[in-house]
């Protein structure tokens, strides 16, 4: 069984989606699971992981309604506003009434401020998250943002983080720090796991992914990395099936319990899905 733990589908029509605009025309417009169920199938992709899009109700709603149309979608990660804890305990007590709904993300990284994490209304958030169990996507592109892993980590032990795209390491880059010793400081806390997503800038080859994808397994091990497609952003980078094909070729050398776990049971244990759902 192979699992997508990161993909989106957006609808303009259904929330505002601010980050989008004439600035990325690649991805200002409408995408749905119907595009992208054609590559699930040719790469043998058998259930997947929809994540948030847009810190709004709308694109939590539209998610609900894919899922509700397509079994292939596993679990949904969803939107509650961090920031206004009552208002986020509220929304999640109505969304984890459908078992689907396994995980919360803010668009962290769209932020201005890149200590907003670290707020003490946004820590009373991650509060009610931890409360609840359930997981938390952090989306950290800045080395701000992934310095403060272990400080969410020691605030919140029984909070299970996953960080996105392995924090945006820098491919293709001449200089590895502070990424490379970033990431092994948050990859400390075994309650922390990353997602290998969105990895790719536009011109990559498995050359320059493979020392990043090697310090992940070092210092994560297979047990706590999961594949993630990370559709439609990935058609910047050659589309689902190039990228699909770059990590499975970076990753072939390893056994196949450990490319077991990466495609399917890291994601499985992390949102608790249901491979019998």
């Amino acid at each position: 069984m192979i699992i997508d733990a990161h993909q989106h589908v957006w609808d303009l029509d259904r929330s505002p989606y601010r980050w989008l605009g004439p600035h990325v025309p690649q991805w200002n417009r409408t995408f749905t699971f119907e595009e992208l169920k054609p590559h699930l199938v040719r790469n043998g992709v058998d259930a997947t992981v929809l994540v948030q899009s847009d810190d709004h109700d709308g694109d939590t709603d539209l998610m609900l309604e894919v899922a509700d149309r397509h079994p292939e979608v596993a679990a949904i990660v969803a939107y509650v506003p961090l920031d206004r804890p009552g208002v986020a305990a509220e929304r999640l007590a109505q969304l984890r009434k459908d078992p689907r709904v396994v995980g919360i993300r803010n668009l962290i990284h769209d932020l201005p401020d890149p200590d907003w994490i670290l707020r003490p209304d946004v820590d009373e958030g991650l509060g009610v998250l931890e409360q609840a169990d359930v997981t938390f996507d952090y989306v950290a592109v800045l080395p701000r943002h992934l310095e403060h892993v272990p400080t969410l980590s020691e605030r919140h032990p029984g909070l299970r983080i996953v960080i996105d795209h392995l924090a945006k390491p820098p491919i293709g880059e001449a200089e590895r720090e502070p990424w490379w010793s970033l990431i092994a400081a948050a990859a400390e806390n075994p309650r922390v796991y990353a997602k290998l997503s969105g990895l790719y800038p536009e011109t990559w080859t498995r050359d320059s992914l493979q020392p990043f994808l090697d310090r992940a397994l070092e210092v994560f091990g297979p047990e706590r990395l999961m594949y993630g497609g990370d559709w439609p952003i990935s058609t910047a980078a050659g589309g689902y099936d190039r990228v699909f094909t770059g990590l499975s070729d970076a990753l072939s050398h390893l056994s196949d319990s450990d490319r077991e776990h990466i495609y399917s049971t890291t994601a499985r244990d992390f949102y608790r899905i249901n491979p019998c759902a």
